[in-house]
């Protein structure tokens, strides 16, 4: 079955056709990244006008680099969750529209969930596993036994592990998109610089969960009182000593899980999982087998709501027009339905 794939959720305007699940045919990502760089930061109402300009174009050009017609497709995904709500009504919308003309099924997807099974679409993954989702407005660690079913362990009890990259890139003018900024300064700056701390979070409920306001504090705030004897305030070693603490203490809420669930498969997703000292660090753990999504399916794309979206219709799992798009998940703390 072909599925077309739209994703709107926030600055990226993608469409992707996918075979079976797992077969990539086309994979367009039109960035809105020099658009939003004045501000170092989206901007919701600029991103939204975009993708109504350019979603017609985009899914037009999706179908035909699959070198099909849109009357061959069997289905269309598109993400309905999370997001900005402007941005994800331009494609629901435009989904609803184009399922109707072709009378064909569509499913909302959750991009969440999209995320952890983006590495599926390169690599046969077997079920359960540990899922570790990183992304600009996200961090998850869950047992995954199927495709739709995760058990969430633990989260971000404050700030996303990505949001803090950006929110100390923009401060110290490091520049745009910020994680991808600090990961490339870090390989010039030392570690050791800067001792930041790490989060002393309570014992039971919070045994898997991170937090990152406190660091983020630190780097922006106390920075003087965290230098090390004989280092410099150079912006490399900001962007080392702030990239290895906030990895190590993902790190660390993994090492717990692996050893507490006996699971020894860790599957990671999301645009943080495109940073190098992560992937170089979850790779380097004993007897674990990582996989991780190419660096082009890490942040937002439609192939891997193309893909997720054939395996909710192969199961007969279908919306209805009154889909309509929600900015956030259900709460992550009492699992995630």
């Amino acid at each position: 079955m072909y599925v077309l794939g739209i994703e709107s959720s926030c600055d990226e305007c993608a469409a992707s056709v996918v075979k079976d699940g797992n077969f990539i045919l086309s994979n367009i990502i039109a960035t809105q990244i020099d658009l939003h760089k004045p501000w170092q930061g989206v901007v919701p109402e600029i991103a939204s006008r975009l993708h109504t300009r350019w979603i017609w174009s985009v899914v037009d050009l999706a179908v035909k680099e699959a070198g099909i017609k849109k009357e061959e497709l069997g289905g269309i995904a598109v993400t309905n969750r999370p997001g900005l709500v402007g941005s994800l009504l331009v494609g629901l919308s435009f989904a609803k529209g184009l399922a109707w003309s072709l009378d064909i099924p569509f499913i909302g997807v959750d991009h969440i969930r999209a995320h952890l099974y983006a590495p599926h679409l390169e690599n046969d993954i077997s079920y359960p596993y540990l899922g570790l989702l990183v992304s600009g407005g996200h961090t998850v660690i869950a047992v995954v036994r199927g495709f739709d079913d995760i058990e969430v362990l633990g989260t971000t009890i404050d700030d996303a592990c990505g949001e803090a990259f950006d929110k100390i890139a923009k401060f110290y003018d490091l520049g745009y998109p910020g994680g991808i900024a600090i990961d490339k300064l870090a390989l010039e700056g030392n570690p050791k610089a800067f001792r930041f701390p790490s989060p002393n979070l309570h014992k039971g409920d919070h045994v898997y969960d991170v937090s990152y306001s406190g660091l983020k504090t630190a780097v922006i705030n106390q920075l003087d009182q965290f230098l090390n004897p004989g280092f410099e305030k150079t912006k490399e070693n900001i962007a080392a000593s702030f990239q290895k603490r906030a990895i190590d203490i993902l790190i660390k809420k993994v090492k717990r899980a692996i050893t507490n669930t006996g699971i020894k498969t860790v599957v990671a997703g999301g645009g943080v999982t495109a940073n190098s000292y992560m992937r170089s660090s979850l790779t380097g753990l004993w007897e674990v087998k990582t996989y991780f999504p190419s660096l082009e399916l890490c942040t937002d794309n439609a192939a891997m709501i193309a893909g997720i979206g054939y395996q909710y219709l192969k199961s007969g799992e279908v919306s209805d027009f009154s889909e309509n798009a929600k900015a956030r998940v259900p709460s992550f703390k009492r699992g995630y339905p």
